[in-house]
């Protein structure tokens, strides 16, 4: 799980927000989409003030007084005695801020005034930079729905990702659980399962890249929560804009279709560090160094179909392996971290290789200690999942950790929403995990548990919805 994760990509910088309103925020849906929108309460802000939420304490989180009464996060930062912030006695590196009063408002940070775009030519949620919150949930279409009641849902579905993701409020019945708050980084991608093609008579554009993944000797596979005829993954930076994203979509499938399974996960906040920094797992390693990087020249080759497809209304489009990885934490607890790092290849505080270096170190897999021993063990989880000792056969490692409470035996249900991506998973996830299954020195400390391969096409253009050259070609 540790060489291949998160895309080393930033946020896009949020556009310019509207000033708050004289008299309130209006509710959803009373005016134009603008004054609904979640962002009401926001200041314009300058390019910096909307980067990535990356950066140290104290950068790059300001905003100028767009009116009287509006202080900025970098001046209420200064200005503890004035406006009750109390600094941590540990070097002075926490700080804590009294709730603004009713006349004095603070303006969206960049966490939350970060907005993505709904249309492109790739769907948002792959390449995007990781979530502090997501939720990965599966349809199956209800009984006597087909084709035509399938893509009256993705058009419902495309025009509330598209007015969520810009921090709008849904078209009607919203909720008001995001009212208060930015986009946030919210994305909403959209994936067709195997079984979606019989159901919807469209069996002749069902790709053969879909076809069911192979049985894996490390699977304890639950039906119930894998597979699906339809796939919906939501990330975003705030927990309450990622609730409500689920529920509107929830609430859209209406009598089309039902839940099949839904999966909760998190992964760091931007700005939890003073660094940008791979992300770590709930093992504690760093986990996404070797990812592949959108800068790479053959990034998209791997990642995403190519244009001439066939079938033509994948151009653009990728394949999602998902699966629910549980971590046996009590058993890896149990390790020394020596031993802990000969299981991975790398060293636990820095993510370097076993064979010397920083993380980005190339790993030196000949290298042996003065006993003639490899010092990156033959069965370390770095080394097996190598491009390069795979055929380079590689994927983009999108996941989110979960934590779903302690078990009868008091044991933590907690693991990996492992979400890989690729342009073709028999080239991609299959023979690396085939591999895996062969000696991962890791594969005594995980189970999986749940199991599906999602189809998901290419971005909608401007009024056009997500699936539409499948769905109507």
């Amino acid at each position: 799980m540790a060489e291949q994760s998160t895309p080393e990509t930033s946020p896009p910088s949020a556009p310019d927000q509207p000033g708050q309103p004289d008299q309130g925020t209006p509710r959803r849906g009373d005016a134009s989409p603008k004054s609904a929108s979640r962002g009401g309460a926001a200041s314009k802000a300058t390019p910096k003030e909307a980067s990535s939420g990356n950066a140290p304490p104290g950068e790059a989180v300001s905003a100028e007084p767009s009116s009287k009464g509006v202080i900025s996060r970098r001046r209420l930062l200064g200005t503890a005695g004035a406006t009750g912030l109390a600094l941590g006695a540990a070097g002075g590196a926490a700080g804590y801020a009294a709730a603004p009063s009713a006349d004095r408002t603070v303006p969206l940070n960049s966490l939350g005034a970060d907005e993505v775009m709904f249309h492109g030519k790739h769907q948002q949620g792959i390449t995007t930079a990781l979530q502090a919150h997501g939720h990965l949930v599966a349809f199956d279409l209800a009984a006597g729905a087909g084709r035509k009641e399938a893509a009256a849902l993705l058009r419902r579905w495309s025009t509330t990702a598209q007015r969520l993701m810009a921090g709008e409020a849904s078209a009607s019945g919203d909720t008001d659980v995001a009212r208060d708050a930015g986009p946030s980084s919210l994305t909403v991608t959209f994936g067709f399962g195997h079984s979606f093609f019989a159901r919807t008579g469209l069996e002749k554009q069902r790709p053969i890249a879909l076809d069911p993944l192979p049985d894996f000797s490390s699977d304890h596979l639950d039906k119930a929560r894998s597979n699906g005829d339809l796939w919906v993954q939501i990330g975003a930076n705030d927990a309450l804009v990622a609730f409500h994203a689920l529920r509107a979509v929830q609430k859209e499938a209406g009598q089309a279709a039902k839940v099949r399974w839904q999966m909760n996960g998190f992964n760091r906040s931007p700005g939890a560090t003073t660094r940008p920094m791979t992300a770590r797992n709930l093992m504690g390693q760093i986990d996404g160094t070797r990812n592949p990087k959108p800068s790479e020249s053959d990034f998209d080759r791997r990642i995403f179909v190519p244009d001439a497809s066939d079938p033509s209304w994948m151009a653009g489009g990728s394949y999602a392996v998902v699966r629910r990885i549980r971590m046996l934490l009590d058993d890896w607890e149990k390790l020394s971290v020596k031993a802990q790092e000969d299981v991975i290849g790398r060293r636990k505080s820095t993510g370097a290789p076993l064979s010397g270096g920083t993380e980005t170190t190339e790993m030196d897999l000949e290298k042996t200690d003065a006993g003639g021993t490899l010092v990156v063990p033959i069965n370390a989880h770095a080394r097996i999942t190598r491009p390069d000792e795979n055929g380079g056969a590689a994927m983009l490692r999108r996941p989110f950790s979960f934590h779903d409470g302690i078990d009868a035996e008091g044991v933590p249900d907690a693991g990996l929403l492992f979400v890989c991506w690729q342009a073709d998973p028999l080239r991609g996830f299959v023979p690396v995990q085939r591999k895996l299954d062969r000696g991962d020195a890791l594969s005594t400390f995980i189970r999986h548990e749940a199991s599906g391969l999602f189809a998901v096409p290419g971005g909608a253009a401007e009024g056009e919805y997500v699936g539409q050259k499948l769905l109507e070609g």
